[in-house]
């Protein structure tokens, strides 16, 4: 469950974003909703947009599209799949109730304010997510900021300057919880654009916790943004990278969503403390250690030299650092070849 007080304290929250992946197919939503659950997800999130929300008249006119699968389509116009792909008001309960039944949390990233008061006001979800084509939007920032709800703001497409706006945007007009989401807004980014060190940056410049929201392909470069500290890790999600769709091709299917969170899940437990903590039994320390022995036989009496000593297995005895202490002192007894050397014998 999603609580910002402790996003950087548990596991790292994984996003199976859905998008538009369900197609406009209601079954099709379920279906996603289902397998991210028994993937072990966290939230699965949709995208609330209208054919009025989010293109103008000029983008449907020039019938301009933007995913590869359509782009050389005939059959269809912009304006006709922005339709189809959309889930109405009455849909987005049905989602969230079957979010519910299923055991995940539902969330959507809304595109006007008359979304926003639907994913709030009437359906509660536990953060806003801003897509970064929103970024610069100002007034819908605002806008979100006095809904007072935790706010996870993707920053692809921004300068740093555009995201200091963006933060100082939301921190004045009340929203003091803010999650920074890296981002490349290319599908997909090249390796040397992905530049995942800037989720280092984004969280030492802005003092914010950060995540990484994904459009790579595969799974490596999660895997790396939560060995980084990623708080949130978002990526597209889907049954089939070969279905006809915007986003598919970029998406984690079944398996891959797996790998992702077992990263999650067990990445933070491995990153640990930034202290350096003994883990090892002490048992375990003596088995592997060394003690100081002696490398040859020492008669009493004798004043033992530094070639009189080796080093072996187990550490229960002197440790070798303390070499400089033994040599120079007397043997006060016969101490046989590869004999542990103790503290009574000199």
């Amino acid at each position: 469950m999603f609580q910002y007080k402790n996003i950087t304290n548990k596991s790292t929250y994984v996003i199976a974003e859905i998008g538009a992946n369900h197609n406009g197919d209601m079954e099709l939503a379920y279906k996603l909703i289902d397998e991210a659950a028994k993937c072990g997800a966290d939230c699965v999130k949709f995208q609330s947009w209208s054919k009025n929300t989010v293109f103008s008249k000029k983008t449907y006119d020039d019938n301009y599209f933007l995913a590869d699968d359509y782009r050389n389509r005939t059959d269809y116009t912009l304006e006709e799949i922005v339709e189809e792909y959309s889930i109405d008001f009455k849909q987005h309960y049905l989602l969230k109730e079957y979010c519910k039944k299923s055991g995940i949390e539902f969330n959507s990233t809304p595109f006007s304010c008359a979304e926003v008061d639907l994913l709030v006001d009437e359906l509660d979800v536990p953060f806003v997510k801003i897509a970064s084509m929103d970024l610069n939007n100002l007034p819908f920032l605002k806008y979100i900021a006095g809904k007072k709800k935790p706010v996870v703001l993707s920053t692809g497409l921004g300068s740093l300057a555009d995201i200091d706006d963006a933060v100082n945007c939301l921190e004045t007009n009340g929203c003091d919880e803010i999650v920074l989401l890296h981002c490349t807004s290319i599908y997909p980014p090249q390796d040397e654009q992905v530049n995942l060190n800037n989720i280092d940056m984004l969280r030492d410049t802005f003092g914010y916790p950060t995540g990484y929201s994904d459009h790579t392909l595969g799974t490596l470069a999660p895997i790396m943004a939560i060995a980084k500290g990623a708080c949130i890790i978002e990526k597209h999600f889907t049954l089939d990278k070969n279905m006809v769709g915007w986003d598919h091709k970029v998406s984690a299917d079944t398996n891959d969503l797996e790998i992702i969170v077992e990263a999650a899940r067990r990445g933070n437990e491995m990153l640990g403390s930034k202290r350096k903590l003994v883990v090892e039994s002490q048992e375990r320390r003596e088995a592997f250690q060394r003690s100081i022995v002696a490398a040859r036989d020492i008669p009493k009496d004798k004043i033992i030299e530094i070639e009189d000593l080796d080093y072996k297995r187990p550490g229960i005895g002197i440790p070798p650092k303390c070499f400089e202490f033994v040599v120079g002192k007397k043997a006060q007894r016969d101490i046989k070849y590869d004999e542990i050397i103790n503290m009574e014998d000199f």
